[in-house]
């Protein structure tokens, strides 16, 4: 075997995951160009029709070419997916790093918060918000999903910042009279973000999976095609038009494989206790 077929074949990961996701951001960017039919134009004459020549990916049960319903979901998930790390992400990183550098009574409520979140199960808290707004949108949807999303961050990035704030740049910025902010932002934070994009891209899949969820429960953002509102949809009609479950099925699985890939990879590459492998 030669030298250069293991480095091609690690990186195959990258290749595949990053290819995905960008398939899932072109559509979401270039919904309107991309999508051949609209997706506001009934023809109820053609509801649940099979693929064909001119719906490549049949109807749904209002008769709207399905093609454009998955590209159009596609800008719903990754708003969802990446506005929720977002969020999630710049929450957690902060409270996190301010906790475990600071300590003390900061980092011990700080702890018990996070225990309470992290054992209490996040979807049904999700569901309670969004029944509460009463107008699910995709803004609820994020906020739903980030109520209990940021915990994991705060929780990685402690622990980083703990295992950091006494190695010897820490003590010299300290020595010459760095602040507590300064430090965290400009010594701890840059040395904490590779574990942080790691969970951070895991957390994308695990967003688009929990709005397809709730879009299936029907709790999902409204006046927008979702994937998830699409397989409630299949369901209904499984035994006549299995097409409307299994494509935006496929969807959702390859967004999710692709994004999940990208994580692998990237894990690999970024832990210490694989660089030597």
């Amino acid at each position: 075997m030669s030298a250069r077929g293991p480095s091609r074949l690690a990186r195959l990961p990258y290749w595949a995951g990053g290819g995905l996701l960008c398939l899932l951001l072109l559509a979401a960017v270039f919904a309107p160009w991309l999508a051949p039919f609209p997706v506001d134009r009934y023809d109820l004459i053609n509801d649940l029709a099979p693929p064909d020549g001119t719906h490549w990916l049949g109807t749904d049960e209002n008769g709207v070419d399905l093609l454009s319903l998955i590209i159009w979901g596609a800008r719903v998930a990754a708003l969802v997916g990446f506005g929720t790390v977002t969020l999630c992400a710049t929450v957690g990183v902060t409270l996190g790093a301010i906790s475990g550098y600071y300590g003390g009574l900061v980092d011990e409520v700080l702890m018990r918060v996070i225990d309470v979140l992290m054992a209490f199960p996040g979807i049904l808290l999700a569901i309670l918000i969004i029944a509460v707004t009463r107008e699910p949108s995709v803004t609820a949807v994020v906020f739903a999903l980030s109520a209990t999303g940021w915990a994991g961050y705060a929780r990685l990035v402690r622990g980083q910042v703990l295992s950091l704030r006494e190695r010897p740049f820490v003590q010299a910025a300290r020595a010459m009279g760095a602040r507590g902010p300064w430090i965290i932002t400009r010594h701890l934070l840059p040395n904490v973000m590779a574990p942080v994009i790691v969970q951070a891209t895991f957390g994308v899949a695990g967003a688009i999976l929990a709005e397809a969820g709730l879009s299936f429960l029907g709790l999902g953002p409204d006046g927008v095609p979702s994937w998830g509102a699409l397989l409630d949809q299949g369901a209904r009609y499984f035994l006549v038009s299995e097409h409307l479950a299994l494509f935006p099925g496929l969807a959702i699985v390859g967004t999710v494989l692709g994004i999940n890939l990208l994580g692998d990879a990237l894990r690999d590459r970024w832990d210490p206790r694989r660089a030597g492998a």
